[in-house]
């Protein structure tokens, strides 16, 4: 199997890249379990002070990957379950790193994608990325992400957000605090860059102390694996089915006013 993330060291920083261009970078059980992985391996090194997210090709993450789902809902329902807490596992372990991350939004982060990028500590994005989560109109639930988003954006947008499915633009997600900040693609990585360095000023326990209170302040009322269940639950429906179905056939939802 290829190397679905890369992982390198660049000064104070381990840049983990989602490097699954050919779809988008959709988060496959395989790519959940490197990046599982990489965000370990960062953890153990002492040398890491932050971690930089980002990927390969014209999109960051494009969310869950769809065929992966579709192939569940047969004879695999039981994995409907696994997969949705391996997922949010992984938005826990990077929510929860000691260490400062920062997502570098090299394009479209949809979905399972956009979940990626709030659970990050900041965010900078290229001009031309995008911000959302269609998930209602495939007749899913976005409930993993839903209180990361509410964190950032508050509870107006955050609707707007989850219940219309529309994507935002890169200026539209910095005004709301879903980004930092927007740069041209060719300063993407700089400027993650040296925001790492400047983290890296930071004592590394007084980081780590800020970061679990920031988590405790903020602590969620709804449990992990109460939201993960919410994800799963709606996979097993005919809506889903039918939601999927007319995504891959590209033609209307079935409960699209005629």
């Amino acid at each position: 199997m290829p190397d679905l993330v890369r992982y390198d060291r660049d000064g104070p920083a381990a840049v983990v890249t989602i490097d699954r261009p050919d779809r988008r970078n959709a988060l496959s059980r395989a790519l959940i379990s490197h990046l599982s992985d990489a965000v370990s391996r960062a953890a153990d090194d002492d040398a890491v002070r932050a971690v930089i997210l980002t990927g390969t090709g014209p999109a960051f993450c494009a969310g869950m990957d769809l065929d992966e789902l579709r192939a569940t809902l047969g004879d695999e329902q039981h994995m409907v379950w696994d997969d949705a807490a391996r997922l949010s596992a992984l938005y826990e372990q990077i929510y929860a790193l000691p260490k400062p991350t920062v997502a570098a939004v090299n394009g479209a982060a949809v979905a399972g994608g956009a979940g990626l990028v709030t659970v990050c500590d900041l965010a900078v994005a290229v001009s031309a990325a995008k911000f959302g989560y269609p998930e209602v109109r495939r007749g899913l639930v976005a409930a993993m992400v839903l209180p990361h988003l509410l964190r950032h954006v508050g509870e107006r947008t955050a609707r707007w957000m989850l219940l219309t499915g529309e994507l935002i633009d890169a200026a539209a997600a910095e005004r709301a605090g879903l980004v930092n900040a927007v740069v041209p693609a060719e300063a993407l990585l700089d400027t993650a860059r040296a925001w790492c360095r400047s983290l890296a000023e930071g004592g590394p326990k007084a980081l780590a102390t800020t970061k679990e209170l920031l988590r405790r302040c903020s602590r969620q009322a709804v449990g992990v694996d109460e939201l993960a269940r919410a994800s799963a639950e709606p996979r097993l429906t005919d809506e889903c089915r039918g939601g999927l179905a007319a995504f891959f056939e590209k033609r209307p939802v079935p409960w699209a006013p005629q």
